[in-house]
């Protein structure tokens, strides 16, 4: 067990944990909804620092990031765990198993100096901490972050943005790039599929743009659940108003975990999310899950010159100079090599 950060002691020897926005209320030996983080006599410590359960050399786009570093490697890197129970879960064998499995954390063991170390022999140019969420093995992430920082890596998240103010001025201090889920707009889809809730998803996104936190959005298009044509206005609008220069990914949904009975998004309804969010006045959509598709190609706001040609996680054409249009001269919004 590891010393948990962002907590504090409560009455009868129970604590609080500030690390999400649960902000659970714990009773000595029990454990947060994440599963990972236990009272043990007045202290909170977490279970799963440094235990990896998921360890692969990624393309950034992957992520996804599209503007971020584009056609590098991150090496990414996860524990058991999460503090949503999405019923759409991918990762869902991983991201549940202490649930599902009496409380068993696995794992193997990663000293952060280790981590590093596989990034650069890797030659990846960033570590992601991503596949469940990282906001619940933040203390590794923070530790691993400041090592990858001063070996000239980046830090990366992919996360639901379900953070405290404390989790997020947090994250801030070691991450240069989070691609956050915001899975709709309504406070009734995050209860009913994610055992959550929407305001602090929101909160977060406007908070790590203020503090400087390169970001991109993801939203997954579920069939009859967040596709509306209202709904999706929505969320760009949103968008918008935190940044235009936002990259806003709209992916496609396929059947998995406890949410079979639904079909696969067409393709259709990402190309109707594509140009509503073009016409809310964001920069770049893009469209995902659907390799081929031009809505995964990155081209100027300004004079509409192709600058990114992707096909799924691969660039097939690089046409930034300085990180501008080499057309217009307009800049492009990113953090570029």
């Amino acid at each position: 067990m590891f010393p948990a950060r962002l907590w504090e002691s409560l009455d009868d020897q129970k604590v609080q944990c500030h690390m999400c926005a649960h902000e659970c209320k714990i009773d000595p030996d029990k454990r947060g909804l994440c599963h990972v983080r236990q009272n043990q006599d007045g202290q909170l410590f977490s279970l799963n620092y440094g235990k990896i359960i998921a360890e692969h050399i990624d393309p950034i786009e992957k992520k996804p990031l599209f503007h971020f570093l584009p056609g590098t490697r991150s090496y990414s890197i996860a524990t058991v765990g999460c503090n949503f129970m999405c019923l759409h879960c991918q990762n869902y064998d991983i991201s549940q198993y202490p649930r599902v499995h009496g409380g068993l954390i696995r794992g193997d063991e990663r000293e952060p100096e280790a981590i590093v170390a596989y990034a650069l022999a890797s030659h990846s140019a960033s570590i992601a901490y991503t596949y469940t969420e990282p906001t619940i093995f933040m203390e590794y992430a923070q530790d691993v972050g400041k090592l990858a920082h001063e070996q000239g890596l980046k830090n990366v998240f992919v996360s639901n943005g379900f953070m405290t103010e404390a989790s997020a001025t947090a994250l801030a201090e070691f991450v240069d790039g989070d691609n956050v889920d915001l899975k709709s707009m309504r406070d009734d889809f995050y209860r009913k599929i994610c055992k959550a809730r929407l305001q602090p998803v929101l909160d977060t996104i406007t908070r790590l743009k203020k503090l400087g936190v390169w970001l991109e959005v993801t939203t997954l298009i579920i069939p009859g659940e967040n596709d509306s044509t209202e709904e999706l206005t929505d969320i760009a609008q949103f968008i918008k108003g935190v940044g235009v220069d936002i990259p806003w990914h709209v992916t496609a949904f396929h059947p998995t975990f406890k949410m079979m009975d639904r079909p696969a998004t067409p393709v259709a309804t990402l190309r109707q999310a594509h140009e509503i969010g073009l016409k809310a006045g964001l920069r770049y959509v893009y469209t995902g899950n659907i390799p081929g598709e031009a809505g995964e190609n990155t081209y100027c706001y300004g004079c509409r010159e192709l600058l990114i040609e992707r096909l799924g996680y691969t660039i097939r054409r690089y046409n930034l100079k300085d990180g501008k249009c080499p057309k217009c001269q307009t800049p492009i919004d990113g953090v570029w090599k």
